[in-house]
């Protein structure tokens, strides 16, 4: 017994029944998502005559269920569901009739086409298009009720003759293309019409091997489908959320977040895991048929058990409180929204990982919340579910089934974590990966999410990069940019084009945007020197570890200086790690006093010096008593920083600053300053820090020093002399020795 008729049917015929609801589209089809050149191709296959495939229809009585395409009141219940084709003759009835379309995203538009009728060409109707006279810009317009053909084959005509001369044979030619595309209606399709007898199971299996071949359908569209016959309302429901999460709510709870906009298809993987611990789709169908592995045959109570696993599961993934508990986690990881997402897929696995946990194994929501946070940043940066997701997946799951408890299941999602980001990721695979100009890096997103995790400003700003990332919040100008440290302009004078190299991840820095135009094309050793002083000591030092930023970054050569900031991003971002995982880095000491330095004594850190200038057994100035306090500071710049008191003596007793004999304190500290700059250098002016201090009743100057960005070489006549701290000592290094510091100092 045949299962199907085949007739011819013209697109007028089509384009009536719509209208009067004989055709209806059956919830087991797609949305429309063909794009505006395909609707093009299609039509301009009709005008010329070419095959454009066929429709496949079923023959049904069904009075619930069925989508329209075209809108108004129906005259009659649909008599046939189209099975496959929806695109074509969506397409064809949205042009003919002017009518919207719905597209994948949710949002309504018409499809524009435009045709010129001198060349016989159709294009997607553009600005450009619409202003060119050689065009009608819409044909719909060609079959709109109130078409004069007469009428609107002159007007065409005269606007065209404005801007060009016409020959009688154009002018026939634009009327007969006119008419020829009016006629486009009296096409026929050839249709396959399945009998009314046949059962939804069949028509799922007729429309899965139709399109299994020479078409781009995956194995999420396979069980759609399969859930459109056995489980209409699952369908309803993932693509209601899907929907409701593309547009902000209006005071009602829903779906929308910053993180992803997930369509049916992904939330179905999120059900199809947490309902089967599954992730291959193609083995997945194949167990919502309940089929049998040995027979091939098709179990119905089999099928009906896996449909009421997928059922519960749904309303766990679909659960608004759940959705947006564990987007939260991925806030706790230092991500803020969809520009620092590199893998959606991730998401969605993560969240099936969430899921199991609550509901599986009844963790604790916050703990949930907390390891999926430190799973979904190793999964993110690493890149986990980039390549064979569903293979890596696949295991993952194996790995976190049928364990005895929710310990057990927190313990193996953090073993998958200190087994990934192993010592040798950290120190080799990591910076590795940094090197890299990919705009959406997934370790340059983990770099960034790092920064916000550690509360880090923007460079050279006081302002929080967490308050400045919000993506809620929506200017003409992003607040935040990435800053070329060494700026295109500069580099490209210096011969280096590539611009994979120009722009690797790690020439950029966040800055807000008002600095990033002042500081523009200069050289960085032009602009950053005054945006490096105008910081304060602790300012200074915590954009240089938030930054990645070495010292004197802007004096080294380019390539070194790439690999160099790559080591230290890497380790920004292992202690965001350590942060997010409880494993919080130490934060910097509070400086001593200037009385607890004194009564701990000159050490490798501090030192006493009883003058500035004056000789204490001549009692006049003398060079050496300057020199001595120049190589101390100097010192202190080429290691670790220190503090030199001047007013003190070397067993700690306080002198204070008469014997030097300035007339104020502004004086001396000019003079200690012009000291620094002429024999040291103005570039390490940031990095000293002078101030006096009240102590035992007498003034004394200190002078805080910190770790300098260069080596500090000390002018003494013609000789540049060099300087270090052993033990309580300062040694003068010379030859090889000052070479061989510098190198591992610097």
């Amino acid at each position: 017994m045949a299962i199907f008729t085949t007739s011819t049917i013209p697109i007028l015929s089509l384009i009536e029944d719509i209208d009067m609801g004989k055709i209806g589209l059956p919830e087991l089809q797609r949305p429309f998502v063909w794009p505006n050149v395909n609707v093009r191709d299609l039509f301009d296959s009709l005008y010329r005559g070419y095959p454009a495939g066929f429709l496949l229809f079923w023959k049904t009585g069904a009075e619930g269920g069925l989508k329209i395409i075209g809108t108004g009141q129906k005259q009659s219940v649909p008599e046939l569901a189209i099975v496959d084709g929806q695109q074509r003759l969506t397409s064809l009835y949205a042009v003919i009739k002017g009518a919207e379309v719905l597209r994948a995203n949710f949002k309504k538009e018409r499809i524009q086409i435009a045709f010129n009728p001198l060349s016989g060409r159709f294009d997607v109707a553009d600005a450009a298009i619409r202003k060119d006279r050689g065009y009608i810009p819409d044909i719909s317009a060609i079959w709109a009720p109130d078409f004069k053909a007469g009428a609107f084959r002159k007007a065409f005509i005269s606007q065209l003759s404005e801007i060009r001369e016409l020959s009688d044979e154009e002018e026939s030619t634009i009327e007969d293309s006119i008419d020829h595309l009016r006629n486009l209606p009296n096409y026929n399709f050839v249709a396959l019409t399945l009998a009314s007898s046949v059962n939804e199971e069949t028509i799922a299996e007729v429309f899965v091997r139709i399109n299994g071949k020479g078409k781009a359908l995956n194995q999420a569209d396979f069980i759609m489908t399969l859930m459109s016959v056995f489980w209409d309302e699952g369908r309803f429901e993932l693509e209601d959320f899907a929907q409701k999460s593309v547009l902000p709510s209006d005071g009602q709870s829903s779906p929308f977040n910053h993180f992803i906009k997930p369509s049916p298809d992904q939330m179905l993987r999120a059900t199809v895991g947490l309902a089967l611990k599954r992730a291959r789709l193609e083995n997945v169908y194949s167990a919502l048929r309940g089929r049998d592995a040995a027979t091939g045959l098709d179990n119905p109570e089999k099928r009906d058990g896996q449909f009421a696993l997928m059922r519960e599961a749904q309303k766990a993934v679909l659960n608004l409180t759940n959705w947006h508990h564990f987007l939260d986690g991925l806030k706790l990881a230092g991500y803020r929204g969809q520009k620092m997402i590199s893998s959606e897929t991730a998401i969605i696995y993560c969240y099936v990982l969430y899921l199991i946990g609550i509901r599986d194994y009844g963790i604790d929501r916050s703990d949930a919340r907390q390891a999926i946070a430190e799973y979904f940043f190793m999964s993110a940066m690493t890149g986990r579910y980039t390549n064979s997701p569903e293979t890596r997946f696949e295991a993952d799951l194996a790995a976190v089934r049928d364990l005895t408890n929710g310990q057990a299941f927190l313990a193996k999602l953090r073993e998958i974590c200190a087994t990934t980001l192993t010592n040798d990721y950290w120190e080799i695979t990591l910076p590795s990966q940094l090197a890299t100009s990919a705009a959406r890096s997934p370790s340059l997103f983990a770099y960034q999410a790092a920064l916000i995790k550690l509360d880090a400003p923007a460079l050279f700003s006081p302002m929080k990069l967490a308050a400045m990332v919000d993506p809620a919040i929506k200017g003409s100008k992003a607040a935040l940019e990435q800053h070329h440290l060494f700026p295109r302009g500069f580099l490209e004078e210096q011969g280096i084009s590539d611009l994979k190299l120009i722009n690797q991840i790690a020439n950029f820095a966040p800055v807000e945007w008002p600095a990033n135009i002042k500081i523009g094309k200069q050289s960085p050793s032009l602009y950053v020197p005054a945006l490096d002083a105008a910081q304060s000591q602790s300012e200074r030092d915590l954009a240089n570890r938030f930054h990645a930023l070495p010292s004197a970054w802007w004096e080294m050569p380019y390539d070194e200086f790439l690999v160099e900031r790559r080591k230290r991003m890497a380790l920004v971002v292992r202690d965001a790690w350590k942060a997010l995982t409880g494993d919080k880095p130490l934060e910097p000491a509070t400086p001593p006093t200037v009385s607890e330095l004194i009564a701990s004594g000159e050490n490798g850190a501090v030192e006493f010096k009883s003058t500035l200038r004056t000789n204490l057994h001549t009692g006049q100035p003398d060079e050496k008593m300057h020199l001595s306090v120049l190589k101390t500071i100097a010192a202190f710049l080429n290691a670790k920083g220190g503090s030199l008191l001047i007013g003190v003596d070397d067993n700690g007793q306080v002198l204070g600053l008469a014997a030097d004999g300035f007339p104020n304190e502004d004086k001396m500290g000019l003079h200690l300053v012009n000291l620094i700059k002429d024999r040291i250098g103005e570039l390490f002016m940031p990095y000293v820090h002078p101030h006096f201090e009240e102590q035992e009743g007498t003034r004394i100057l200190a002078v805080r020093c910190e770790q300098g960005p260069k080596p500090a070489f000390v002018k003494d006549g013609n000789v540049q002399r060099f300087y270090v701290r052993g033990g309580n000592a300062t040694t003068e290094l010379s030859g090889n020795a000052v070479t061989d510091y510098v190198k591992h100092r610097f």
